[in-house]
């Protein structure tokens, strides 16, 4: 296997947005690639993440390479996922020697429309998406059946949504973020029961971009690196009825694959949109329970749908970087109820 580093990471405030998609990437890309230490034309691979029902046209992904420059010719992918799973393709392609570096970036405009009710759109389109669930009744109805499993009460999924809140204090990017405490929070109305609007994900737009360079050349463009150890993505079945959401299978996978139980974490950046989700990933993916989870707050206090899994990625090696730990577990899903699954190992040089 080769090595790989991340060289540099960039990212875009998460506040809601006035500009256009490629108004909103062409910095955060410009940001990346200069702290990168190397010159647009000499990367050799980009890739891209992102969802044209964002955007409402196909192919709209194509307006992003106004942002990142198209000329001279590059050699460019795109996938309808977060730009974590554009990551891992960009990890392939280095692995496969064809290419020595790659610019990964991925963006989400969900402002212009009701999010909850485009997310009905990944549902089961013959016996599910007719009735058009929303996205946090369809998380409600997770965290009904995991709480009454593991024996949980609402004060539990609140006293998630506290911890975010305080480790987000310190995250310029962070939409929701400060001290609160767990009576305040409960004293809520709920949005969809269990379900309040603590529980949920604070949306916003904004684009993230990443450099990534094999052993040498990466060593070469910063004084701390940071490489990608392991990197693995699993898949549930999509049909809500055929699987059991209080439990995510392709998350243990993922985590076994990637090597995370190999050696000792730091910390662990998961992508957790809702309160319970964090409980059931942490319990899925068999991570101590001392475990520090979410630094920067997750994905629950800012979450740039199709771009808040290489967040994530970018988080921990931003942290790692800076010292603040050798070895962490990132972490990203898609889909309703922890569907699918990716996992990052990272360690500092």
């Amino acid at each position: 296997m080769r090595e790989v580093g991340i060289v540099s990471f960039a990212q875009s405030s998460a506040l809601r947005e006035r500009r256009n998609e490629v108004e909103i990437l062409l910095p955060v890309a410009k940001e990346a690639v200069e702290a990168s230490g190397m010159k647009r034309q000499e990367i050799g691979f980009t890739c891209s993440g992102s969802s044209d029902f964002l955007q409402g046209q196909a192919f709209a992904f194509v307006m992003g390479l106004d942002a990142v420059g198209a000329w001279p010719p590059v050699v460019e992918s795109h996938v309808e996922m977060d730009g974590a799973f554009a990551l891992y393709e960009a990890w392939v392609k280095i692995q496969t020697g064809e290419v020595d570096s790659a610019l990964v970036y991925s963006f989400g405009k969900t402002s212009p429309g009701d999010l909850a009710e485009v997310l009905a759109l990944q549902l089961d389109p013959y016996c599910v998406t007719q009735l058009w669930p929303d996205a946090d009744s369809v998380a409600a109805l997770q965290a009904r059946l995991f709480m009454a499993r593991a024996g949980l009460e609402e004060r539990d999924l609140a006293e998630v949504a506290v911890r975010s809140r305080r480790a987000a204090s310190d995250n310029s990017h962070a939409i929701v973020k400060g001290e609160s405490d767990v009576e305040t929070l409960l004293a809520e109305p709920c949005r969809s029961s269990p379900l309040r609007a603590h529980d949920c994900p604070a949306n916003g737009d904004g684009a993230t971009a990443m450099v990534i360079a094999t052993g040498d050349r990466a060593r070469a463009l910063c004084d701390r690196p940071v490489w990608i150890r392991g990197f693995e993505h699993r898949i549930d079945a999509p049909a809500l009825g055929v699987r059991d959401l209080t439990r995510a299978p392709s998350a243990q996978a993922a985590a076994r694959a990637a090597g995370v139980h190999d050696d000792k974490l730091d910390f662990a950046e998961l992508d957790a949109p809702y309160t319970h989700q964090e409980l059931i990933l942490r319990e899925s993916m068999e991570l101590p329970e001392d475990l520090e989870v979410n630094p920067s707050g997750g994905s629950l206090c800012t979450r740039v749908l199709f771009s808040c899994g290489l967040t994530r990625v970018g988080e921990a090696a931003s942290r790692i970087a800076s010292g603040a730990g050798d070895r962490a577990l990132a972490h990203t899903t898609q889909g309703h109820c922890l569907q699918q699954n990716l996992a990052v190992v990272l360690e500092g040089e």
